[in-house]
């Protein structure tokens, strides 16, 4: 399994998209510097997380970065599950 994510910068209230198979070590990651396109808006807090099969993560993940609509990742958060139908 393995989870979509999404992270909110605490330095200016950015997001960042994506799946890992491991959140816990991918936050830390993160919030290292060891994501060049993450590394200069630390601290991240993990702010949705929700589960799916591999093939499943990648796609949706993709279609939530191409969206590239605030307004949409805020009520992901809010509803805490996404839905990718129109």
């Amino acid at each position: 399994m393995r989870f979509v994510y999404i992270l909110e910068s605490e330095k200016n209230g950015r997001f960042y998209i994506g799946s890992t198979s491991n959140i816990k070590n991918r936050l830390q990651d993160h919030n290292a510097g060891y994501t060049k396109s993450t590394k200069k808006l630390r601290p991240w807090k993990l702010v949705f997380q929700e589960g799916f099969n591999d093939e499943e993560s990648y796609k949706i993940e993709l279609g939530l970065k191409k969206l590239k609509n605030r307004d949409i990742l805020k009520r992901i958060i809010s509803d805490k599950h996404i839905n990718m139908r129109p």
